[in-house]
Formats: structure tokens, sequence, C-alpha cells
């Protein structure tokens, strides 16, 4: 692998062992050396004397050869120092040699080698190298694919994943496919088990807000008798939480509820001196209205402005997957106001791929307003559009789509002028305001 040799003439004998040596490790298949040789002195100009040590970890040479993890230590004399190294820069990735110099049982200092492969001899400063160098050739890199990773491919199916109604800030819910979803509605929603939301209360529906906090039922506490009533009827059932002696009463276990009754059971009935608390939510009694669900603005903003003659988006409103059902309604209304006269303009109001309006207007009209209900009746909906202007006579369209309401939807308000002018059409306002089904017998 390596041979030294530091200081002194060798005798004839010596001389024909270390040829014997070559000569057999070269028929063995010997990995080619670099010869390295050099005077070493001290800081006040005096000869080094002491020894040289040399050590590496395993690496394969530029040809192939395995050099296993060794070290070697050299007697320098007189500063004398020959050796001989198996290349390191045409090796394997991190190859190198540490070489520390010792004198008098003391480490005087320490370096790098980097040997490149050379038939001539070098010196020190030949393979020196500064600390923190790339040695050898840079190792290779390359991606590692999900097949290269044992079970993971396994594991990445198992895993759900994202669907299109995923956005940041909603809750997390799992839709009918198994995937992530975001679960729809207004930001003040409850959310179910089902994944459906609305109005906190009842079924999702709109019960007002009124609650009864630390409430004492009424009915005597006598350790006989079973029966309290609530001053109103719980809404939901399940807003009541109901405790004796501040202990959690669970419905089904300890009582039943029927309307604003409460029942105790027997093994439940509370004893003289205990005390009942109860608190709830209910429909506001002064506000019958209250209890219906109220409609919802999904968008409401101002649009832009353009004068190009090819269709132009001047707005958008997106529809999170799973926020339309059957029995649901959306009204879309929108109002353009057109500057200049030189050249007309036309619009049009999309939903998903279903093209809800399109209309035209001459040079001379400066406004154009238009409305349109869509309703949702299972897998399709049905749409009715009217639009006018300042001159523009009133105008009326219907029709079906086919629309997925269960996905994403977006509604999209564009407009495009009829030439190239200095004209151009502002989508001044625009709103889509959703109308939840609901049922009041």
């Amino acid at each position: 692998m390596f041979e030294a040799e530091a200081g002194g003439k060798m005798t004839g004998w010596k001389t024909l062992a270390v040829i014997a040596a070559v000569v057999t490790g070269t028929a063995a298949g010997q990995p080619a050396l670099t010869s390295i040789q050099d005077v070493l002195y001290r800081a006040d100009g005096t000869r080094f004397t002491g020894t040289m040590t040399i050590t590496y970890q395993s690496f394969s040479g530029g040809d192939t050869s395995n050099i296993a993890t060794a070290n070697l230590t050299l007697q320098i004399v007189n500063g004398s120092l020959r050796t001989r190294l198996v290349p390191t820069t045409n090796a394997s990735a991190g190859a190198q040699y540490n070489i520390t110099y010792n004198a008098a049982g003391i480490s005087q200092f320490t370096e790098t080698w980097a040997v490149p492969p050379s038939t001539n001899v070098l010196r020190v400063r030949d393979v020196r190298i500064a600390s923190g160098s790339i040695i050898g050739p840079p190792p290779v890199i390359s991606p590692v694919q999900i097949g290269d990773v044992i079970g993971l491919a396994n594991e990445l199916e198992v895993r759900p994943m994202q669907g299109v109604g995923y956005t940041l800030g909603r809750t997390a819910v799992i839709n009918n496919s198994g995937q992530i979803d975001g679960a729809s509605g207004s930001l003040s929603d409850c959310v179910h088990v089902d994944g459906s939301s609305g109005p906190c209360g009842s079924g999702g529906g709109g019960v007002s807000g009124i609650f009864s906090d630390g409430e004492t039922p009424a009915g005597t506490i006598n350790s006989s008798n079973t029966t309290f009533l609530l001053a109103h009827v719980p809404d939901p059932v399940g807003s009541l939480m109901l405790f004796r002696n501040g202990l959690h009463m669970a419905a089904g276990v300890d009582y039943t509820l029927a309307s604003n009754t409460v029942t105790f059971f027997v093994a439940s009935t509370p004893q003289t001196g205990d005390q009942l608390r109860a608190s709830y939510r209910y429909g506001d009694p002064g506000n019958p209205l209250g209890t219906l669900t109220g409609s919802q603005v999904v968008c409401s903003s101002v649009g832009a402005t353009t004068s190009a003659a090819s269709l132009t988006q001047l707005a958008t409103c997106a529809i999170p997957a799973g926020v339309l059902g059957s029995g649901d309604r959306l009204e879309i209304r929108f109002q353009l106001a057109h500057t200049g006269t030189e050249t007309g303009f036309s619009s049009d109001v999309r939903i998903g791929s279903t093209t809800l309006v399109t209309r035209s207007a001459a040079a001379s009209e400066t406004r154009l307003t238009g409305e349109t209900d869509f309703s949702i009746f299972g897998t399709s909906q049905l749409w009715d559009s009217q639009t006018w202007g300042t001159a523009l006579a009133v105008a009326t369209t219907t029709g079906i789509a086919t629309e997925d309401t269960s996905q994403a939807l977006t509604v999209s308000f564009r407009g495009l002028m009829a030439s190239t002018t200095t004209d151009s059409i502002a989508l001044r306002n625009y709103m889509v305001i959703r109308y939840p089904a609901q049922v009041n017998p």
C-alpha cells in the first residue's frame, strides 16, 4: 500500500530486499504509488527529528483497489522524509491522509495531505491542503425514489389526500371520498359530526343565541320528588348541562328530558339539601323569526376596469365545496359603468361552465346592471337572469344547468370593449348571496 524511508543509506542486502518487495507487490496487483520526499526543518532552522504518523479511513483507489483503514508511523532523522502513498485525488470521495508530527513525545503540528497520481517525486508542499478543502471527487448525489424506501409506498397509500375544498383557516373535515376538505359555511357557523355546518343551534338552524346559565330548576328537593321544570325548552336538547351538587348528570343515565321537564331516575333522585343547577341554550320566545336560518353573503366587492377588446376577468367569487345543497339558491348581482362614447361593450356572468348572463351595449350606454337567481334541485339547477341599462331595455333569459354543486364553483364576471379605444368599463360592484334551504311548516 505504501512504504517509507527516513534518513541514512541502505546496505546492499537491504536494497535487494526492497527491490524484491516492489517486484512481488507489482506482480500481485499492487496499486500505483506516488513518492513524496522532502527535508523538514524546525522554526529555528534546525532539521526536524521525530516521528510522523499518517492516519486515514478506508477508501477505494483510482484503480478500484480497496485501501483498508490503518495508520503508519515513520521515523524522521535529521529532517529527511521519504514515503510512497496511494493517490487520493482520484480516489473515492473523502479520501485523505491526516498527518501528525511528534518530537520528544510532544505533538508539534498536524496537517492534511491530498496525494495526486504522479511519476515524479513530490514535495510536502505539493500535497499539503488547507483545512476544510474538498478531498477527492465529489460524492454522487441522486434523488431518492419512493420505491427506494421500504414500506413508503404503502404508508403513502393509506394516508388521506387533500380534497378540492381544502383551504387555510377552515375546520378540517373528511369528505365522502376520504379526502381532507375544509368545512364550508360562515366563519361563525358550527360544524356537525357529519361534516356539514350551519348557524349554531338545533340541527345547524339559526336559534337565537339566548343562554340560561346557572338556572335552578323549579321543584321540591325532598328525597322523593323526581320531576323538575326548566324555565325554557332547551334548544338544542344536547345543550343542557345539568349538575347535582356540582356533579354532571348524564341524560339517559340520570334523567330524561321532555320539553322543559326533567325527570330523574330513582337512583339519581335529588336528596334533601342537594343543589341543582342547569345551563342551556334556547330560542328567543320574543323573536319567532330568530329560529330561521339567515342568508349568507358569499362575496361582495368592487371589481376591475378594462379597456381591452378581448374578454377580461373583472372579478371572481369562489364558492367552496359542500356549501351548496338541494333547495339552496344563489342570488348574483352586478353593476357595470361605461366611461367614454367611442365604442360599445359586452359583459357576461358565468358559474362554473354555465353562462348565466351575456349582454352587449352601444357606445352611448353608460350603465349595465343585472341579476341572476340560481336554484338547486337534486343534481340540476335552474337559473333566470335579467339585465338593463340607462337606454337598454330589460332583457330576460332562463336556462337549466348541471354543475356539480358538491364541488367548488367559481362565479366569474367578465367584460370587453367592442374595439380598442380610450373607453373602458368598470365593475363597480358585484355580490353573491346564498339562501340556504330550510323547512318551516
